[in-house]
Protein backbone atom coordinates (compact mmCIF):
# COMPACT_ATOMS: atom_id res chain seq x y z
CA UNK A 1 0.00 0.00 0.00
CA UNK A 2 1.86 3.72 -0.86
CA UNK A 3 1.35 6.71 0.99
CA UNK A 4 1.00 8.92 -1.99
CA UNK A 5 -2.24 10.88 -2.30
CA UNK A 6 -3.46 12.51 -5.75
CA UNK A 7 -4.48 15.88 -5.55
CA UNK A 8 -6.68 17.29 -8.07
CA UNK A 9 -6.41 21.38 -8.26
CA UNK A 10 -9.93 22.91 -8.64
CA UNK A 11 -9.31 26.18 -10.27
CA UNK A 12 -12.35 28.98 -9.38
CA UNK A 13 -12.80 32.69 -10.07
CA UNK A 14 -15.02 34.71 -8.40
CA UNK A 15 -16.48 37.81 -10.36
CA UNK A 16 -15.41 39.62 -8.19
CA UNK A 17 -11.31 38.47 -6.77
CA UNK A 18 -10.65 40.15 -3.78
CA UNK A 19 -6.34 39.74 -4.21
CA UNK A 20 -4.30 39.00 -1.39
CA UNK A 21 -0.77 38.44 -0.81
CA UNK A 22 0.46 36.45 -3.88
CA UNK A 23 -2.57 36.47 -5.83
CA UNK A 24 -0.68 38.69 -8.57
CA UNK A 25 1.18 35.92 -9.77
CA UNK A 26 -2.44 34.18 -10.94
CA UNK A 27 -3.24 37.59 -13.35
CA UNK A 28 -1.76 39.68 -16.21
CA UNK A 29 -0.65 43.01 -15.88
CA UNK A 30 -0.11 46.03 -17.48
CA UNK A 31 2.89 47.80 -17.87
CA UNK A 32 4.55 49.98 -20.54
CA UNK A 33 5.41 48.40 -23.77
CA UNK A 34 8.97 49.74 -23.35
CA UNK A 35 9.63 47.95 -19.92
CA UNK A 36 8.26 44.64 -20.98
CA UNK A 37 10.94 45.12 -24.15
CA UNK A 38 13.57 46.29 -22.03
CA UNK A 39 12.91 43.48 -19.42
CA UNK A 40 13.06 41.20 -21.79
CA UNK A 41 16.70 42.03 -22.89
CA UNK A 42 18.05 42.71 -19.74
CA UNK A 43 15.78 40.49 -17.63
CA UNK A 44 15.24 42.74 -14.63
CA UNK A 45 12.10 43.07 -13.57
CA UNK A 46 9.36 46.11 -14.16
CA UNK A 47 6.35 47.25 -12.65
CA UNK A 48 2.75 46.92 -13.40
CA UNK A 49 0.28 49.89 -13.18
CA UNK A 50 -1.07 47.99 -9.72
CA UNK A 51 2.80 48.36 -8.32
CA UNK A 52 3.52 44.56 -8.98
CA UNK A 53 6.91 44.05 -9.76
CA UNK A 54 7.79 41.21 -11.42
CA UNK A 55 10.08 39.86 -14.73
CA UNK A 56 7.66 38.92 -17.13
CA UNK A 57 8.28 35.54 -18.64
CA UNK A 58 5.28 33.60 -19.26
CA UNK A 59 2.54 34.50 -22.06
CA UNK A 60 -0.40 36.74 -20.62
CA UNK A 61 -2.99 35.32 -23.04
CA UNK A 62 -3.24 32.26 -20.42
CA UNK A 63 -3.91 34.43 -17.58
CA UNK A 64 -6.95 36.75 -16.53
CA UNK A 65 -6.08 40.39 -16.73
CA UNK A 66 -5.19 41.77 -13.08
CA UNK A 67 -8.44 43.91 -11.97
CA UNK A 68 -6.75 46.57 -10.66
CA UNK A 69 -4.50 46.95 -13.37
CA UNK A 70 -7.92 47.00 -15.66
CA UNK A 71 -9.24 49.15 -13.53
CA UNK A 72 -6.57 51.94 -13.50
CA UNK A 73 -6.00 51.43 -17.15
CA UNK A 74 -9.81 51.98 -17.86
CA UNK A 75 -9.28 55.50 -15.16
CA UNK A 76 -6.57 56.63 -17.05
CA UNK A 77 -7.38 56.48 -20.30
CA UNK A 78 -11.32 57.91 -19.67
CA UNK A 79 -8.80 60.90 -17.81
CA UNK A 80 -6.83 61.18 -20.79
CA UNK A 81 -9.90 61.52 -23.40
CA UNK A 82 -10.94 64.22 -21.00
CA UNK A 83 -13.95 62.09 -18.89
Amino acid sequence: MSDVETITPVETRPSDPQLDDGDHDRFSHYARKADIVKSTVTGRPIVALCGKVWVPDRNPDRFPVCPRCKEMFAKKRSEERGG
